[in-house]
Parts: structure tokens; sequence; C-alpha cells
């Protein structure tokens, strides 16, 4: 995914990164392109559908005309140079979405004139509306029949963003003359348009509107960079990637409505900022990674890094953080041997030098992965976002709580995590392509560590999926960059379990006559709140066991739960190490891992589990006559129906949201047109999990599956 070539520009003296979301084929790459080429960053328009677009450069990528992984590009306006993070549009692809929106300052939502506001757009909104990131709106498509401007206004007023102002008007809408004409708040009758819809969030401005003076242009344009920047209003832009009309327009606005990167007016040109080498206040770096590559052929892994502060160089070495399996802390050093920055050119590429508010290609971190953090936690993000989403994340306690953290980040959840798994198995029979297959998912892994593969006894590897279309590229991708033909069992949901009660066990070293292992362990594990993962602690003092045996309880216990009953792992609980004791020099670390999955799983039949199924929140609206045998059909699938409201304006409807288990998704699809007489409209996505049957307080826990280790 490599970064546009942008011809020197002006002195840079900002830095703004904006992501591009969309719903699959509304045109975000070809919008893309249109920038890239409009603003000279390349002389060539490339196109989707011959393969030859700057940010689908994956073989597989250009042979389906959809984004897989996201990619940057860069060009200039004037003094300030704009990273643009292309995103998969396709709902298997979410993670991909998810990992650009913690290093991103901006977005731009793209729309179709013919569709609409689709599915996608409108769980997409929801998160950027929470974060309240900064977002502009463009509707791509102007010049294809059946393209809409006032009634889909209308639409994204009622089911997207309650702010929109229309920043331009459309002739000869749905022809090929189709022509965006930039609206400006010099026109009088605009300004009065924009003052109403500005005032609906901004009390100052409303006592203006209706006690005057009226406000004049140069206040409006203060007051629509302000709620643009809080994320309170949301311009929004017609024109067409194809033809280009309207991107020069939406260009404008990148620059000049969506705020800057933090840091990223010092040093943006390649000079050192006014704090010295580490940046501002002398701050050591903190950064994100957030995609990950490796190129036949070519040696070692290539990492995109988003600094938030300090600054990097060539040679230096650096500490990366990410949370392993189960949750425990891992972290590894390593040093960059190459940094090239995003937009630069020719030898001020290859500077070797990155500054706060950029993003590089770092070479030379051999272990490293999507996810990993550069610094403390909490600030390798969009911090502005996420203190905003942290306070807003009381009002949707549910979600947030089923949702939870990511174990791989450590940093909260914007979607739910996968809801479906799968088995791998090598088509060619033995042990050697069975090593082959999983070092390979391991690798896709680094990519995407929230497919969470997982090594099951026989050589098969277990994974987890959004969606069939992903398994289909994992599939791809084995077969074309890694020569391996794959078997994928039918997906099912991906079950988990939680601990009901408290409970605990222990297995002592006998005075006399022992067998067995050489250690003695006490467990205790006791429930969390749902969404916090599992967690170790130590009652225990540290010094009373060497060292290496308190890791091997500890990464025992992590891998256990990891592994679980039948594939569903234990979690939302934390585990107690209670008593500990060891019989020198006959007991060793081996024998704590082998006694570690006993103990624990008495602990567990003593405590009980329940088991959880994923769970979709999902929006239907359906024909207003349709409400009776709808409703029938989703309470016979087990949906929870949290709200049923009739639309406001168009056709009389009725718009229902709740909750259904994701194994019903697919059958709720099959007969809903048949109702409806294909009028309904349905989007759903993950959205954490419920109970499965009864209550079991004391179940028949069978043995939890011991760490599988098959391959070397």
């Amino acid at each position: 995914m490599p970064p546009s070539h942008t011809p020197r520009a002006p002195r840079i003296t900002r830095t703004v990164n904006i992501g591009i979301l969309a719903h699959v084929d509304a045109g975000k790459t070809s919008l893309t392109e249109r920038l890239l080429f409009d603003t000279g960053a390349i002389d060539r328009l490339g196109s989707v559908d011959s393969g030859t677009t700057q940010t689908d450069t994956g073989d597989i990528e250009r042979e389906r005309g959809i984004t897989v992984r996201s990619a940057v590009a860069s060009f200039t306006v004037g003094p300030a140079q704009v990273n643009l993070i292309d995103t998969p549009g396709h709902s298997d692809f979410i993670a991909e979405v998810e990992r650009a929106l913690g290093v991103l300052d901006g977005a731009v939502l793209v729309l179709s004139a013919v569709e609409g506001v689709q599915a996608q757009p409108r769980v997409l909104m929801k998160t950027l509306r929470r974060l309240r990131l900064p977002t502009l709106l463009f509707v791509n498509k102007i010049d294809r029949a059946g393209a809409r401007h006032e009634g889909l206004l209308a639409d994204i007023r009622h089911k997207l963003a309650p702010q929109p102002v229309a920043m331009t008007a459309v002739r000869d809408l749905g022809t090929r003359d189709a022509r965006a004409v930039p609206r400006s708040l010099d026109d009088a009758d605009f300004r009065a348009h924009a003052a109403e819809a500005l005032a609906e969030t901004d009390d100052a401005l409303l006592a203006r509107v209706l006690d005057g003076p009226p406000p004049t242009a140069a206040e409006l344009r203060a007051a629509l960079a302000a709620g643009t920047a809080q994320g309170r209003v949301h311009p929004v832009f017609f024109g067409s990637a194809l033809s280009g009309e309207g991107v020069g327009a939406l260009a404008g606005a990148m620059v000049r409505l969506l705020p800057p990167a933090p840091g990223g007016q010092d040093g943006a040109d390649g000079q050192e900022g006014p704090h010295g080498p580490d940046g501002a206040d002398g701050a050591a770096p903190q950064g994100t990674v957030f995609a990950v590559e490796r190129r036949a052929g070519a040696p070692g892994k290539t990492a995109y890094l988003r600094l938030f502060a300090g600054e990097l160089a060539v040679r230096q070495r650096v500490t990366l953080h990410r949370h392993g399996p189960g949750g425990t802390p891992v972290e590894y050093t390593g040093q960059i041997t190459s940094l090239d920055v995003v937009g630069r050119v020719g030898a001020e590429a290859g500077a070797g030098r990155l500054t706060a508010g950029n993003i590089a290609k770092v070479r030379g971190l051999a272990e490293v992965r999507v996810g990993d953090r550069l610094g403390p936690a909490a600030a390798t993000n969009n911090a502005a976002a996420t203190a905003k989403a942290d306070a807003d994340a009381a009002t949707e306690a549910d979600t947030a709580t089923e949702a939870g953290t990511t174990a791989d980040t450590g940093t909260a959840a914007h979607f739910a995590a996968p809801s479906l798994s799968t088995v791998v198995r090598a088509r060619q029979p033995g042990p050697g392509p069975a090593a082959r297959l999983h070092a390979a998912l391991l690798t896709l892994a680094d990519q995407d560590p929230l497919i969470h593969t997982r090594a099951l006894p026989g050589g098969a590897t277990s994974v987890l999926l959004y969606g069939e279309v992903q398994k289909e590229i994992i599939a791809a991708t084995l077969a074309r960059d890694f020569g391996i033909e794959a078997d994928f069992e039918p997906s099912r949901p991906a079950h988990i379990e939680r601990p009901v009660g408290v409970g605990e066990a222990c297995e002592e070293i006998a005075r006399r006559g022992h067998t067995g292992l050489w250690a003695t362990i006490g467990l205790r594990v006791e429930p969390a709140p749902a969404g916090s993962g599992a967690a170790f602690r130590y009652e225990t003092e540290l010094g009373a066991l060497p060292r290496a045996f308190h890791h091997a309880i500890e990464e025992t216990v992590y891998e256990t739960l990891a592994q679980g009953h039948d594939g569903r792992p234990v979690t939302d609980c934390v585990v107690t190490l209670v008593r500990s004791g060891f019989c020198g020099p006959v007991s060793t670390a081996g024998d704590f891992r082998g006694l570690t999955p006993v103990v624990l799983e008495r602990a567990l039949r003593d405590a009980g589990t329940r088991v959880y199924e994923p769970c979709h929140a999902f929006e239907l609206e359906i024909p207003h006559d349709a409400l009776a045998p709808v409703s029938a059909r989703l309470t016979a699938a087990e949906a929870d129906i949290a709200d049923a409201r009739e639309t406001a304006g168009g056709e009389p409807a009725w718009l229902l949201e709740g909750r259904i288990p994701a194994r019903e998704v697919h059958g709720v699809k099959r007969w809903l047109p048949g109702l409806t007489r294909g009028e309904a409209v349905w989007w759903s996505r993950p959205s954490g999990y419920r109970p499965l049957g009864r209550d079991r307080r004391k179940p028949d826990v069978r043995p939890l599956t011991p760490p599988a280790h098959p391959f070397p």
C-alpha cells in the first residue's frame, strides 16, 4: 500500500490525516484516485475496473475491485498536506476501519446519490458521531440515472446526521451533464439557510438569528469550521468521482474545515520543531501501528505508523507494546532500519525523521503487528476523539460492556469482535503442509489480529471471521501469496463462556510419597464485568516461587482460558493465584504448565459457567402493513425488538430496532423480501453476546482444552 509520489510543494505548515469511509461500491476508491489526480499527486487517472488505482495495490483487490486493506496516499492543498487513508467498504473488513479510526483527524463518508443512505454508512456514522470525529459527507454519482438531491438530503437528516449543511447545489441531476455548483456564504439566501442550520447546535448563533444582528459571512465560516471540528454539524458535498465534479470543493473543505493533526505543524516540512528532537516539551515518541504489509519477494515487514507525540529517526531503538492472547501484556524492542515519511519525495522521503502528526513506513521491526503501540496506550490514538467517546460510553453501557476491549490492542473497541469462527485445514495431508498453513495464518494475523489464529489438535487452525467474503479473501490469499490450498469448514457462531459464581481449587505436593507433577497451585476464579476480558492476579508473595514458575502459571492460565471448552474461550473473569509451592531442585516450569489447566478446570467447575452466543444489533424499515407478520417472524427467530416507531416523511413505514442472534441473520434476510414485497431495508452489525439457552449455574463443565503447541 504505497503512498503516492507527491511533487514537492510549498513549505508544509500543517498535516491532516483523513479517512475515506463508505458502503461497498459507493465510489470511495474512485474518489481517492480523483483527489490525487486533481491535486497533481499523480499524472494518470487510474480505474477500479481496470485495477490501476493507487490504493488498491494487492492482486486480489485489483481482481475483485474491492478494498481489503487500508491504504495510504497523500496530496497537498496549498501549505497543507492531506494524508488519505482509504478503508475497506465491505462490512466483513470492518476491523480495518476500526484500526483507521484511531489514527484519524477527520473523515469523509461517501454516499451514492442513487443508492442513498445504505446499511454500512449508518453503522459508520453512528461510530463517527459517538467519537465526535469531524466528518464531511460526499454524495457521489450525481451523473447517474436515478440520482437524488433534496430527497437524499432529507434521508441524511432523518437517518444519518441530523445537522447536515449542503455546500453544493446540483444542475442537470442524473445526467452526464450533471454539475456541482459550490454555494457561497457571500450569497444572502445561502447565508440565511446556513445560519438556521448552524444555529441548531450553537446557542449564541441562535440568539443572533432570532434577535439580530444577523451573523456575517465571516462569522458563519468560523461557526461552520468550529461546528465541523467538534462533530456537531456535517457539511455535505455533491459530485462525481468519475467526472471530477464537486471534488475540488471537497478538497478545499478538507483543509479548511477539518482540524489539522496536533503537532503536525512543527517540523512537518522536515525542519526541527521548536521543542527539540523529542517533539513538544521533549516528549517521548508515542504512536500506533495501523497497518502491516509483507510483499512477495521483499524482506521483512513494513509497518505504517502514525506518530502522536515526539519523533522517530532511523537506527533508533523503540519498544512496542500489545496485549497477547487473554490480555497478558507483551512488549518487544527493535531497531528502525528504514523510515519513509508519507507525502515526502526524494531525499526528503528518506531523511529518516518522523515528527508528530505524520505517518511513515517503518522497516526493521521483525515482530511488529497491527495494533502495536509506541508509548503509553492512552496516548497512542486520537486523544480528542477517544476522550469524547469515553465520555459518551456511559450512555451506551450495554453495548460498551459487551463489545469490550480488543485483546490485541488494549484499546476500546468501536465495533464488536468477529461473531463467526471456522476451522482451516491444509488440503495436502501431512504435518509439513499443516505447519506451513499455520505459519501463513499467523502472518495474516500480523495484518489482522482479530482473526485470532489458534492451533488445534491434528494440524488444523481455528480463525475468527466477520463474514463469508472475508473467508473467501483469506482462502485466495493463502493460495496466491503462500501457495497453500486450504479447506474451510462451514462457519459457525463464535460462542464464549463466562463464570457465573466464585470457584476455587488446589493441588499440592504431598509431604510423603508424592507422585505426579512437582508443583503446588491454588486458583480462585470469579466473574468480572462483561467485556473486561480475563485477568490474572496474585494473592501469594511474588518471591514465593522462582520467577520462571510464576510466568509459567500466568501464561498457561491465559492460554487455557483462550482454548476454552470445545473452542469456546472463557472470558470476563479474574483468576487469582491463592496458593503456590515447589520442591527444589525437582520442580520445573513444565510441572507448573502441566498442572495449571487441571486446577483451573476444577475451579471453573466449582464456579459454574454460562455459554453466550454472538448477537447483531439491527435496524429494519418495513412497509406500514407488514408490521404484524414481520414482528411475528422476528420473535420466532429469537429477536428482541427494543423499539418500533413510525418513520417521519416519505411513505408510511415502521422502523424496528433490536438485537438478534447472529445465527438467525442469514435466515431473516432470506424471508424478509417475501413478507415486504421486496421493500424492506435491513442492516445489522455484530453487537456483543447474550446467554444461550437456560442459565447453567452449576453445569457439568467439560474439560478445558489444554493449550496446543503442535508446531515448533
